[in-house]
């Protein structure tokens, strides 16, 4: 705005009017802008914690599903995409209900979910394993193979626990857990029912055989055995090796 040399003020001009128009403006709108802002992030949910996010994400085969011997292609995908898959998303769901229960909910409604957590993780977890020890050309070898015959007394006799394992599962539902025992330093062959059974004290699963009717019997229906041989002949050792050594380690073995 002028002003006079006797103090006294001249009147205002055109640009002045116009620029003070603007600084007007732009005030307002950096205002509005800060309300904007505040009322978006009291609007916004808070995120949630891990336990309840529910974002597993489902892994891509590490093998070529073609070239395994004795295990057809249809089979490792459908057994990948809908039982694996379909654990993963279902463990995912389970998640986002856990954590949208109310804080009074009933018990029994909560113990069900945690029910159905646990199996739905175990069988994440354990098909992740299935499909990573698969892709190799059989044959035990190098510290796993040190170890099941300290175990065992000989590989020949572990294999024969590890197959008379899997026979009396075959036609029901479980997998055959070899896993290091920390405690003892061992590999020992396992049994597990329902995803949900396993040795207590920290036993980490290093060879992972699924059991479950729909990981063979499409390619052999009810032949478990002819089965277990497929499977034993397409075991990636290198990978199970690098589980007990881990393992070994005090790491985690997947």
């Amino acid at each position: 705005m002028a002003q006079r040399v006797d103090g006294s003020r001249a009147a205002v001009t055109r640009r002045e009017v116009l620029e003070i128009a603007s600084w007007v403006a732009a005030g307002a709108a950096l205002a509005s802008g800060a309300r904007g802002t505040s009322a978006m992030a009291e609007q916004a949910p808070a995120a949630k914690p891990p336990a309840y996010r529910g974002d597993h994400a489902i892994q891509p085969l590490p093998f070529d599903p073609t070239k395994l011997k004795g295990l057809s292609e249809r089979l490792l995908v459908s057994h990948h995409q809908n039982n694996y898959g379909g654990a993963v998303k279902r463990l995912n769901l389970i998640e986002q209900q856990l954590g949208s229960l109310p804080a009074d909910a009933p018990p029994y409604q909560v113990g069900a979910l945690k029910r159905e957590e646990l199996i739905a993780a175990n069988s994440m977890v354990l098909h992740e394993l299935y499909f990573a020890n698969l892709g190799g050309s059989g044959g035990a070898d190098g510290t796993a193979a040190n170890l099941l015959k300290a175990e065992y007394g000989s590989l020949g006799a572990w294999e024969q626990d590890f197959r008379q394992t899997a026979l009396s599962l075959g036609g029901g539902s479980g997998w055959v857990l070899v896993a290091y025992d920390r405690r003892r330093r061992a590999l020992h062959n396992w049994w597990s029912w329902d995803h949900a059974h396993h040795v207590a004290g920290g036993a980490e699963p290093v060879l992972v055989l699924d059991l479950y009717e729909h990981a063979y019997h499409m390619d052999y229906g009810a032949a478990t055995r002819a089965y277990v041989d497929a499977f034993l002949a397409n075991v990636r050792w290198d990978e199970v090796n690098r589980r007990v050594e881990a393992a070994q380690r005090g790491g985690a073995g997947a």
